[in-house]
């Protein structure tokens, strides 16, 4: 197990990159510390599989640096990097028993079958895999190789980082659910570095201590699933994080506050945009959006019923504005007022957060 560090990582797969879209990865610094639990999130072509890539060493990046416990392996090829990876579809030997698929990656390094037995029984009690040891992959479903290619990731105690690249794409609904339950309490168990590409909020937030949320090569934000939900630092995480996305709703500047339809907006802190943006929004969840007495005048277009609550869409002049409701609580039809809680509202200049003046 290794802490990871990238610095100044930038890859192109153009010869001569010359504008900014050139770069599939713009320039990032990360570092991941050993034993953690990482996700890489964002929509498809958004760069992760470029970057785990690099990590692994499938990829040498157009510049920067990749280190493993400060050593720098930029140019170390992959077989020693010492790292297991499980791809979005399933590699296993179709020929080969449940068994002999799991122990493969141990005897391929010469250890003894004395000691390979108790690890492949203890992998594949961890997968449910317990049953078909004994059975040829060739005959099994899309679902148990999967699971055969996790066991083959996970098999090994000596690596320096778990790599997954959408590992449960191909697998039943239900089971995916049951599946990233299981693979986080196998983390907590083995302690692995363990890096996770997914598009999937729900994936990355149940799986990681630490979200990579990735947007057009760049990294947009890097924290804890309530980090991301509660203070999103681009309004792309507002919209990718959170079922429905945040609002985010146009604003301007007047007498040294921000206003929205002409009405004045309280926010969670007291910074000013500098100057020279081309663009400043708020942001706020539909979660922290209420109905009131006397406030923002809005029309009420649409009402869906989503179990615990119910999402409201309303409008103010062309500016949609989602709200949530409790299930059984009561919602006008035609016209009615909102307000935003000021904990949960944020202004935006070009998409960025504005944060608070230094002290």
């Amino acid at each position: 197990m290794s802490k990871i560090s990238l610095r100044q990582l930038k890859h192109s797969y153009l010869s001569n990159p010359s504008r900014d879209e050139d770069w599939a990865l713009k320039s990032m610094d990360i570092e991941w510390s050993d034993g953690g639990a990482y996700a890489l999130l964002g929509p498809s072509g958004c760069g992760k599989t470029t970057l785990l890539n690099i990590i692994s060493g499938l990829l040498v990046p157009s510049s920067g640096r990749i280190l493993f416990d400060d050593e720098d392996v930029t140019d170390t090829p992959p077989e020693q990097r010492n790292i297991a990876q499980v791809f979005q579809f399933p590699v296993v030997y179709d020929t080969m028993t449940v068994y002999d698929n799991l122990a493969f990656p141990l005897r391929n390094r010469g250890i003894a079958d004395s000691d390979i037995g108790p690890r492949v029984s203890e992998i594949a009690h961890m997968l449910d895999l317990e049953n078909t040891l004994q059975s040829k992959a060739a005959g099994l479903t899309a679902d148990a190789k999967q699971k055969i290619s996790l066991g083959r990731g996970l098999i090994r105690s000596d690596v320096n980082a778990i790599l997954f690249d959408e590992p449960l794409t191909v697998i039943d609904p239900h089971l995916k659910w049951v599946l990233r339950s299981k693979l986080k309490e196998i983390h907590r168990r083995v302690g692995s570095t363990m890096i996770y590409v997914t598009h999937d909020q729900t994936e990355a937030m149940t799986f990681a201590d630490q979200v990579v949320v990735m947007h057009e090569g760049t990294v947009v934000q890097i924290g804890t699933p309530i980090d991301l939900f509660e203070k999103p630092h681009h309004t792309f995480v507002g919209h990718f994080i959170g079922s429905p996305g945040m609002n985010v709703l146009p604003c301007n500047f007047v007498n040294g506050g921000p206003r929205f339809a002409g009405h004045p907006i309280e926010t969670a802190g007291t910074a000013r945009p500098a100057a020279g943006y081309s663009r400043l929004e708020f942001g706020v969840r539909p979660e922290f959006v209420s109905f009131c007495a006397d406030g923002i005048p809005v029309e009420i277009e649409k009402v869906k019923d989503a179990g615990r609550y119910r999402i409201v869409d309303t409008r103010n002049g062309d500016v949609r504005i989602q709200l949530l409701v409790p299930e059984g609580a009561s919602v006008a039809s035609g016209s009615a007022h909102i307000q935003f809680d000021p904990a949960h509202t944020q202004i935006y200049a070009d998409g960025w957060i504005v944060s608070e003046p230094a002290p």
